[in-house]
């Protein structure tokens, strides 16, 4: 019987769940970058997913719960929302970059996908497996661990709820819920 090599017993855990890939990008990835404009027409994150990234990385396919790793500024460009509801219909767990453009940033809180700001992002190459707890990055593939910032305690609970809709739709149950008793 073969020996499994460590890459292979990492695969095998990712599928396993709670592990992810990288798909690294470097600065300034505009938002026609994730998603170019002849798209915006489509509102389906499914198939806003299928244009991800097609015009700079045509190989781009993530398995659910799979990240984006990224460097300074990413999501800059123009307000759409379109662009991270393309990377959620694509599966992806979370945004990792070393900044944000503000407005992709608060898109995408409103929509229920994580943003990690971490300073360390550019240690994390393409395919690298992570296990990510709360704000903790742990990198399998290097053997080293890295800290997110935190989100502030109402973006982190908008973000939990599945997107600003979802959490206000909580908020207004938990509030008529109470006028009942």
């Amino acid at each position: 019987m073969a020996r499994k090599t460590k890459a292979t017993e990492m695969a095998e855990a990712k599928h396993a769940g709670g592990l992810s890939k990288a798909w690294k990008f470097g600065d300034d990835v505009d938002t026609d970058a994730i998603i170019p404009g002849r798209f915006l027409t489509i509102n389906d994150p499914k198939e806003l997913a299928k244009h991800a990234f097609e015009g700079v990385r045509p190989d781009f396919r993530p398995s659910t719960g799979d990240v984006v790793v990224a460097g300074e500024n990413f999501g800059c460009g123009s307000s759409r929302e379109h662009a991270p509801l393309a990377l959620k219909g694509a599966g992806i767990k979370c945004v990792i970059a070393k900044s944000f453009a503000r407005i992709f940033f608060r898109n995408s809180i409103n929509i229920g996908l994580a943003m990690l700001e971490c300073r360390e992002a550019d240690r994390i190459a393409d395919g690298d497996i992570l296990e990510i707890e709360g704000n903790t990055i742990k990198n399998l593939t290097r053997g080293e661990t890295y800290e997110a910032a935190p989100l502030p305690a109402f973006l982190a609970e908008i973000v939990e709820s599945g997107g600003l809709i979802e959490y206000a739709r909580a908020m207004v149950a938990k509030k008529h819920k109470g006028k009942k008793k």
